[in-house]
């Protein structure tokens, strides 16, 4: 479920998370009179809303989908949308060029999609401005080690986790010993996943280790079921896999249930209750403003973010917490996932639960760089877990987009670039030592390291981790992965 895409050329970036990890793929792709028609309608929904004096949040609802059409429009025509004018027979759809909803320099942003005109990626500091967060500033970080008693994890050093909700109110209640949950997850949609969907079971872990406290990881296999063409029985299997992958990042089972979708929501009244709920506080033109569903998007789509925002409430689990209603949920999650929880938490005090806070976290760049497409079938975009250490060198040689100058002599002189160079942002994720990264960034700013000899680096890191990752992954038997996927009491102490 818990990171993706960038940009029209269409740039796809790789999501580290998870939350969903879908691709919201659209089936059925509108003409450019079938757009218009759309934006028309739509149009007079938001006229009919205002003079209704309709409820704010459908009215913003409605308005934002407007505007995503328009984009939409603009994108598949190559002109703005004008009432009364209509597109002509042969309006030519583009295949190329820069996105519509980038042409202004903005980033796009939502579950499915992330687009950017910027070679080095998305503008966090802009997303954090529209979505409505705050950044973790460095007094967070400091606030967090304070609390935890414990050195911040590199992620949180390094702002790769740069966004946040309430994250305060959680360290608030904390020390006032009143604990908290976690709760993250992962849309399965393949056997294999790659190095980037680590990052949020990484951090989850490290979270969940110096606060002590339990964890719950959805596997939205009946979300990727609804978005992708596979069968119910392949997505159940993926989660199955991918909880392998997860049990080896080295949970621990006596605060950790890891649920699929397709057996947890048939095997607990509390959960699908609150789903229910979830379900009659939002309203269809809330959903489609949100997530720019369409009416021919089938009704399992528009009912999906009820049952990822259900997690977030402690009753739903009360195998864990009892019937208690009132512990406060910690979302580690891409940024990408955001609007999901963005509507959870308008809806919580509408149902009587407290808000779930969040830590949001940077895009994984795919191997050819922040403006390349990231896809599970091109084994080449990505290092994968299942990787040979040969694999990992002849891919990181090959692919890995470089920073650096055309020749070595040019690379002496000027130096290379580590904002662009995927090697050096995959380091930043994976290499601990602070000191040695910097060291290896301002060696290749001033030309004394070499691009080679910068993804040697990379590929010496990489190995031996993906390579423990594997010895772990194949000591997780059946029973191994029934006791992390059996609705039980965990550990857990407020």
């Amino acid at each position: 479920m818990l990171y993706k895409k960038p940009f029209s050329i269409r740039v796809k970036i790789v999501r580290v998370k998870k939350m969903t990890d879908c691709q919201g793929d659209r089936e059925g792709t509108d003409s450019p009179m079938e757009l218009y028609e759309r934006l028309n309608l739509q149009g007079d929904n938001v006229r009919a809303l205002k003079t209704a004096k309709a409820d704010k949040a459908d009215l913003d609802a409605a308005v934002q989908l407007l505007l995503k059409l328009k984009v939409d429009y603009k994108q598949m025509t190559g002109q703005d949308y004008k009432a009364g004018c209509p597109p002509s027979e042969n309006t030519a759809v583009p295949n190329n060029g820069p996105a519509a909803d980038c042409a202004d320099g903005e980033d796009s942003v939502d579950p499915w999609n992330v687009s950017t005109t910027n070679a080095k990626g998305v503008d966090y500091d802009k997303l954090i401005v529209r979505f409505g967060s705050s950044k973790v500033e460095k007094e967070l970080v400091d606030r967090i080690e304070k609390v935890s008693g414990q050195k911040p994890h590199r992620f949180l050093r390094r702002g790769i986790f740069f966004s946040h909700r309430d994250m305060n109110q959680v360290l608030d209640a904390y020390e006032k010993h009143k604990s908290f949950y976690l709760y993250t997850g992962r849309g399965p949609s393949s056997e294999a996943m790659h190095v980037g969907h680590l990052i949020p079971f990484i951090f989850t872990k490290w979270l969940q280790d110096v606060f002590d406290i339990p964890l719950v990881i959805q596997l939205t296999d009946d979300e990727k079921y609804l978005w992708k063409d596979l069968t119910v029985e392949e997505c159940h299997r993926f989660a199955v896999e991918n909880a392998k992958d997860i049990i080896a990042c080295g949970f621990d089972v006596n605060k950790t249930f890891i649920f699929s979708d397709l057996d947890y929501m048939g095997a607990s009244p509390d959960f699908y209750r609150n789903v229910v709920k979830i379900q009659k506080h939002v309203t269809f033109n809330q959903v489609k403003g949100i997530f720019g569903f369409t009416d021919s998007d089938c009704i399992g789509k528009i009912s999906f973010p009820a049952i990822q925002a259900a997690p977030s409430f402690s009753n739903s689990f009360p195998q864990i917490f009892g019937g208690r209603k009132d512990i406060q949920c910690l979302i580690p999650c891409a940024i990408d996932q955001d609007p999901y929880f963005r509507m959870t938490r308008d809806v919580a005090p509408r149902i009587g639960y407290p808000k779930p806070a969040l830590l949001h976290s940077t895009f994984f760049p795919a191997l050819q760089g922040a403006q390349t497409k990231m896809s599970a079938s091109d084994a080449n975009s990505s290092i994968f877990l299942t990787d040979t250490p040969k694999q990992i060198k002849n891919k990181i040689n090959k692919h890995a987009f470089s920073g650096g100058k055309d020749t070595v002599e040019e690379h002496r002189k000027h130096g290379g670039n580590a904002d662009v160079d995927v090697s050096f942002m995959y380091l930043t994720f994976f290499l601990e030592d602070d000191e040695q990264l910097e060291k290896i960034r301002q060696d290749y700013t001033s030309g004394a390291l070499l691009t080679g000899e910068l993804k040697k680096i990379l590929i010496e890191t990489l190995q031996p981790m993906i390579s423990q990752h594997q010895e772990r992954r194949k000591q997780v038997t059946d029973e191994t992965i029934k006791q992390f996927m059996t609705p039980r009491p965990l550990n857990f102490n407020n």
